[in-house]
């Protein structure tokens, strides 16, 4: 009685595995939520747990649209980015167009939806392949085109002259997932927000110390935003979250300096990542870092050995594990395991 499209359908990993050093996740080590507040502590108990939620969750709205420089009526609230995509996909429908690797839910949602998904590869240096996109927007003309930046595993930005090129030949919706953009150095695709009617922005909060929240938002023209507010589950999302969403969130000062923290331990993990012979490290712009070690599968195995969990990529991208940007603890246990796994061990008996 399963659908065919169901039937072959992989469920996305999510595994809890003990460890010492959880960096696997591409979660913030820093929570923003501070229990020590009375601010926050007063606004979590006016929750009335009886009541639903505000099922606009307007207060939540004014203050996130207050930090991303738009109006309310410009955004969406979702029940983590997931949700949204499921959203975009149910409202526009297919096909699906995204680069691969990157975020796997495009392509699992899309099917999951009877969508029709098509998987476009990177070129050799994880950029979007426009010659080929364009070929697909011109053949197939996907309604929707799923592009994250910076991407998620490779942690680069994609050209913004690409993302603009497709922007205007496509005929459908192009969404920038712009989940990492916090750790970016460059500016994103919001100020051209009011010149493109077919550009969405997806935007989240897990990844600057909220993922427990799962709170992610569309940032679109109101015509958009009002058509996909169609498919929106009422009460999408609680009360709790939204609470401790608006008290997190008019903290912009300690949102920033959270962000400037992971920013400085991750260039610091790149050049320690650097040093290491055996291993190459890829440039990030988000709060990870991707990397290319021989025998991948035994590397993440004795990370895990000593308490450290990372991401196994090796299946997607030959070679390849990707470590979460951790507390400078965290990352100092990182670099020492990794580099004692070259350098005693099964590993080093297997160069000599």
């Amino acid at each position: 009685m399963v659908r065919p499209n169901i039937r072959s359908l992989y469920a996305y990993e999510a595994k809890e595995l003990p460890c010492r050093a959880k960096l696997d996740a591409n979660e913030s080590p820093y929570p923003l939520t501070d229990w020590s507040s009375q601010k926050l502590l007063n606004r979590v108990k006016r929750v009335m747990t009886n009541r639903y939620p505000d099922p606009e969750a307007k207060e939540l709205k004014k203050v996130v649209g207050s930090y991303f420089g738009v109006s309310s009526g410009n955004l969406l609230q979702g029940n983590g980015s997931d949700e949204l995509i499921s959203s975009l996909i149910t409202t526009f429908g297919g096909p699906v167009l995204y680069p691969v690797p990157t975020f796997s839910m495009y392509g699992i949602i899309s099917q999951a939806l009877g969508e029709k998904g098509i998987a476009v590869p990177l070129d050799k240096s994880f950029d979007i392949d426009l010659e080929r996109v364009l070929k697909i927007i011109r053949s197939q003309n996907p309604k929707l085109i799923f592009l994250s930046s910076p991407n998620n595993p490779t942690g680069n930005c994609f050209s913004s002259g690409k993302i603009l090129r497709i922007i205007e030949k496509s005929k459908g919706i192009v969404v920038v997932d712009e989940a990492y953009q916090p750790f970016s150095s460059q500016r994103g695709f919001l100020p051209f927000l009011n010149d493109y009617q077919n550009l969405v922005i997806m935007r989240t909060l897990s990844k600057i110390g909220l993922a427990a929240l799962r709170l992610g938002f569309l940032l679109a023209h109101t015509e958009i935003i009002r058509e996909v507010n169609k498919v929106r589950l009422p009460f999408n999302v609680n009360s709790f979250s939204q609470a401790l969403a608006v008290a997190a969130m008019k903290d912009k000062k300690g949102v920033r300096s959270s962000i400037e923290t992971i920013i400085r331990e991750r260039d610091l993990l790149q050049k320690e990542m650097e040093k290491i012979r055996d291993v190459t490290s890829f440039p990030s712009e988000a709060n990870f870092i991707l990397f290319r070690v021989k025998h991948p599968d035994s590397v993440y195995s004795l990370l895990l050995k000593k308490g450290v969990l990372v991401r196994n990529l090796h299946s997607g991208i030959k070679g390849c594990l990707r470590v979460t940007v951790g507390t400078p603890e965290e990352n100092t246990l990182f670099l020492k395991t990794l580099k004692s796994a070259f350098t005693e061990g099964p590993l080093r008996r297997r160069e000599v």
